[in-house]
């Protein structure tokens, strides 16, 4: 949580990928707010082509909105293709993308559409909204398709009804919208999804986590799923017991396993701690590559620690270890491991939350058997 008909694309990739670090995708000008840009997100389209959106605090008039940028070469070049643009409230899109391709047909959307989530905001920050667009021509032109969550004031803080941070995940020939919400008067914040057969209506609403102390802050869900059929979910635990420095409030990174990515709510609550004893803290985000043995590698990362944590044993609390990387911490650092590649990890940020004048988008790849072979 913050605080302050469709036609595949060609194949582009013939050889494997090589990795490298630090490739800068997008700087802000010197007259956008403060921090600039913030929260990247990527998805991977049929064919290995990439796009990369991110939240944009860019001079207004106009709105601001959500950029997209396309690389053809694995992420080591990325040219400006469009912008997700808010079409219904006026407001602008303003917090946290979330970008994500059907895998399936769901309702009229034929699988390859690409999904985009969002949270439209006015500049006054007087309102929260997360609402879904879709574009079917790759990524070119985008329209407006649901709302799926109305809020208050974009302000984390105890009391007011904001709702944030949506993700995204098939299921059952249905589509799962995860969010954080601070409407409900009995938890600070708590964890919900709803589900949609349409993308058009959604369901009920149902707990993912929250916790009996008031001021326990969950936020930020990412979901993978392992090989053995159930399905893992991170999020940081605002509030929640820490290693280092019990005393101050923090947000230590905890995960879920559950057979059905509709019943968190009732799984074992796991903090991670490595083998060498570090705690990741604040806004992780958790994938999985079949790479590192039997069981794959499940891979997180968090928002204040350049390492990602690894667990090659379906995530048992005692197996995590830490891979340094060439990429630098960022507020809601983002993964990918690439379809071109389940070798290759892709790491992308958008920096620090402010006051931050040096945020710029990057992105690195890195070799995932290098990286296990010098774990720790």
């Amino acid at each position: 949580m913050r605080f302050f008909s469709l036609v595949l694309l060609p194949a582009v990739f013939e050889t494997a990928l090589a990795a490298f670090s630090g490739v800068t995708i997008f700087t802000p000008g010197a007259d956008w707010t403060d921090p600039g840009v913030l929260y990247a997100r990527s998805v991977e389209l049929p064919g290995g082509v990439l796009l990369a959106t991110w939240e944009a605090y860019s001079p207004q008039p106009p709105l601001v909105n959500f950029p997209i940028f396309n690389s053809t070469d694995g992420g080591k070049s990325w040219k400006h293709m469009s912008n997700i643009k808010d079409k219904v409230n006026g407001w602008g899109l303003r917090y946290q993308p979330f970008l994500y391709v059907l895998t399936e047909k769901i309702g009229n959307f034929k699988a390859g559409t690409i999904i985009a989530a969002g949270n439209s905001i006015p500049e006054d920050l007087s309102k929260t909204q997360i609402d879904v667009y879709a574009s079917t021509d790759h990524g070119f032109t985008w329209d407006f398709v649901s709302t799926v969550a109305k809020g208050g004031a974009a302000q984390p803080n105890n009391g007011v009804p904001a709702v944030w941070e949506p993700f995204l995940l098939t299921y059952q020939g249905k589509i799962v919208l995860y969010y954080s919400d601070q409407r409900d008067k009995q938890y600070g914040q708590k964890l919900l999804h709803t589900v949609s057969s349409d993308l058009l209506t959604w369901g009920d609403l149902t707990d993912d986590v929250h916790y009996p102390v008031y001021t326990a802050r969950p936020g930020m869900t990412t979901i993978t799923q392992l090989p053995n059929k159930q399905y893992l979910m991170t999020y940081e635990y605002g509030g929640g017991p820490t290693v280092a420095n019990p005393s101050t409030y923090q947000f230590p990174v905890h995960y879920r396993i559950s057979s059905s990515p509709l019943t968190f709510l009732s799984a074992p609550d796991n903090a991670i701690i490595t083998n060498n004893g570090i705690q990741p803290i604040g806004s992780p985000y958790v994938t999985w590559t079949p790479v590192g043995g039997v069981n794959g590698t499940i891979i997180v990362s968090c928002g204040t620690r350049s390492e990602i944590f690894v667990n090659r044993a379906l995530g048992d609390k005692s197996a995590w270890k830490t891979i340094k990387t060439p990429e630098g911490t960022s507020y809601s650092r983002h993964l990918r491991v690439l379809d071109t590649d389940k070798n290759q990890l892709m790491i992308m940020g958008g920096g620090v939350l402010p006051p931050s004048k040096t945020n710029k988008v990057t992105v690195s790849v890195i070799d995932i058997t290098q990286g296990l072979a010098a774990e720790s």
